[in-house]
C-alpha cells in the first residue's frame, strides 16, 4: 500500500496515462460491436486511393473510446486541480461539437454534416467565453507574446486571439485524422511534449500535465483498435475534441505559439488544404495530388504505413526541438 501511495503521490502523470489506457482500451470490445450493430459505418471518398475503399463501413465515431475515459477521469482530477476545468470543458465542447456533425454524415446521411457556418458560430461562441472566463477567473491573464512584436496585454486582442486559435488548431488537427492510426499517434507525441512543459513548473501546473498524460494514455488504449488495419475511426468526435483539448493545453501553458513547432504536422495538414483550394479556385490547378497532405503521399506511390511512420517520426523531431526551446524559456 506505501508504494501504490508513494507512486499517486511522486507520479501522477503516470498513474493518469495507465488509467487512460485502461480504460479506453477495455471499452473498445465494448463500443465497437455496439457501433456496428447501430451501423455508424465511414463513407469513404471514391476519388481518394484506391486502398481507401475497402475500409468503407468501418465503425466511426469511435473517438468515444478515449473521450468517454477522459472525462470521467479528467473531471476526478479537476476535484483536487479545479485549474484544469477549462481544458475539460474545451474538450466535451469540442467533442459534442464533432459528434453531431458525425451523427448528421452517418445517421442523417448529410454529406458534409454541420455547415462551415454551423461550426464556426460554435467555435466562436466557445472561444469567447473560454477567452472570457480564463482571463477573469484564472491567473492566465490576458498577455500574448508575439515574436518580433512583443508583448501584447489586451483582453479585445485575447478573445480575438483565441477565437483564432481554437478555430486554427482545431481545424488542423482534424485534417491529421485521414490514415490509420495517424492522429492518435501525432497526439500522443504532441502530449507527451505538453506533460514536459508542465512539469518545468509543476507546482503551478502539475494538472496540465495530469491532464495532458491521461489524454495520451487514452489515445494509447485506442490506437490498439485504430492502428492499420483499422477496426475504427474516431471521426469528428475524437478528433475536435483532441484538438480542442491541445489548444486549451497551450493557452493555458501560456505556450500557445508553439504549436507552430511541435504541432508542424498539423500546420502543413491545414496549409497544404488552404493552398489546394486557393490554386484550383484562382488557377484552375491542384498542386497535389490530393489535400490534405498526407492523401498526396499516398497517391504518390507511398503506403499509408510509410507515411503514418514518416510523419509520427517527423513529430517526434518537431517536439524534441519544441522541448528544447521551452527547457530554455522557463
Amino acid at each position: 500500500m506505501e508504494t501504490i501511495r508513494t507512486v499517486l503521490n511522486d507520479y501522477p502523470q503516470i498513474v493518469c496515462i495507465i488509467a487512460g489506457f485502461i480504460l479506453s482500451a477495455a471499452l473498445g470490445p465494448v463500443l465497437i460491436p455496439f457501433l456496428k450493430k447501430l451501423k455508424f459505418g465511414q463513407t469513404v471518398r471514391d476519388d481518394g486511393p484506391q486502398t481507401h475503399l475497402k475500409k468503407s463501413g468501418t465503425p466511426t465515431i469511435g473517438g468515444l473510446i478515449f473521450l468517454i475515459p477522459i472525462l470521467i477521469i479528467g473531471i476526478i482530477i479537476s476535484f483536487f486541480r479545479p485549474e484544469i476545468i477549462p481544458v475539460i470543458v474545451s474538450t466535451f465542447v469540442f467533442g459534442l461539437i464533432g459528434f453531431i456533425d458525425d451523427y448528421l454524415k452517418v445517421v442523417h446521411k448529410h454529406k458534409d454534416g454541420l455547415s462551415i457556418r454551423q461550426k464556426a458560430v460554435m467555435i466562436i461562441v466557445f472561444s469567447i467565453a473560454f477567452a472570457w472566463y480564463t482571463s477573469v477567473y484564472t491567473d492566465l491573464g490576458t498577455s500574448i507574446s508575439i515574436p518580433f512584436i512583443g508583448e501584447i496585454n489586451s483582453q479585445i486582442f485575447y478573445i480575438l486571439f483565441s477565437v483564432l486559435y481554437f478555430f486554427g488548431t482545431t481545424n488542423t488537427v482534424n485534417f491529421a485524422d485521414g490514415l490509420d492510426g495517424l492522429l492518435a499517434g501525432l497526439m500522443i507525441i504532441v502530449l507527451t511534449f505538453v506533460a514536459y512543459v508542465a512539469n518545468l513548473n509543476a507546482a503551478e501546473w502539475q494538472g496540465y500535465g495530469m491532464y495532458a498524460a491521461l489524454v495520451s494514455g487514452s489515445c494509447l488504449g485506442f490506437l490498439i483498435y485504430n492502428i492499420y488495419p483499422a477496426r475504427v475511426f474516431m471521426g469528428d468526435t475524437g478528433s475536435l475534441a483532441l484538438g480542442g483539448a491541445l489548444a486549451a493545453l497551450l493557452l493555458m501553458l501560456k505556450i500557445p505559439l508553439m504549436i507552430f513547432i511541435v504541432g508542424a504536422v498539423f500546420v502543413i495538414e491545414g496549409l497544404s488544404v488552404a493552398i489546394q483550394v486557393f490554386s484550383f479556385k484562382f488557377f484552375g490547378k491542384r498542386l497535389f495530388k490530393m489535400a490534405p497532405i498526407h492523401h498526396h503521399f499516398e497517391l504518390k506511390g507511398w503506403k499509408e504505413t510509410k507515411v503514418v511512420k514518416v510523419f509520427w517520426v517527423f513529430c517526434g523531431f518537431t517536439c524534441l526541438i519544441g522541448g528544447i526551446i521551452v527547457s530554455r524559456m522557463f
